[in-house]
């Protein structure tokens, strides 16, 4: 654990924020470390483990999260402010608990295989769809540009998206 998320919960010096958002459909209110990352309270406050911490700078997309449903990468985003936002996690993507067809479509695909990626992947591919619900080729690379994976290459992760629209 770094010594940013083992101090979450201390109140060093005084520098915390309260925070009211909505969270995959649900009111939350939590004080937060003022320097404390969006992916790190995620994580480490409110267990939704979901949200992977990669590089922590904005460069891999393992921690791409909604944020008033645009893709933002959750390690940059600082949590005091989020205040009055909605925030949905690769854990609220699906609220009734049913895979979305997306879901389905990298299951289908083989569009993951260590997995790492495959949340913040979802999450901006669903922010594309939400966006586009047609979307081109050229429109899903962009969408997934700030995605890195390692393991499966980009095929099966685009096949997936142009699954998910049909």
């Amino acid at each position: 654990m770094t010594e940013v998320a083992a101090n979450l919960n201390a109140d060093i010096d005084g520098n915390t924020v309260l925070v009211q958002f909505n969270l995959n459909g649900k009111d939350v209110r939590l004080e937060v470390q003022a320097f404390a990352s969006l992916a790190e309270v995620l994580r480490e406050r409110l267990q939704l483990t979901g949200t992977k911490i990669g590089c922590g700078s904005a460069e891999c997309g393992a921690c791409t999260v909604h944020l008033d449903g645009i893709a933002v990468p959750a390690c940059v985003t600082l949590a005091a402010t989020i205040d009055g936002r909605s925030v949905t996690t690769i854990e609220g993507l699906s609220p009734d608990g049913e895979p979305t067809a997306l879901q389905k479509a990298f299951l289908e695909s083989g569009a993951f295989q260590c997995g790492f990626c495959t949340s913040g992947m979802m999450m901006s591919a669903s922010a594309l769809l939400l966006r586009n619900g047609y979307p081109s080729d050229q429109d899903i690379k962009m969408a997934l540009q700030g995605n890195i994976c390692r393991c499966t290459g980009y095929v099966q992760i685009i096949e997936a998206v142009r699954k998910a629209c049909s």
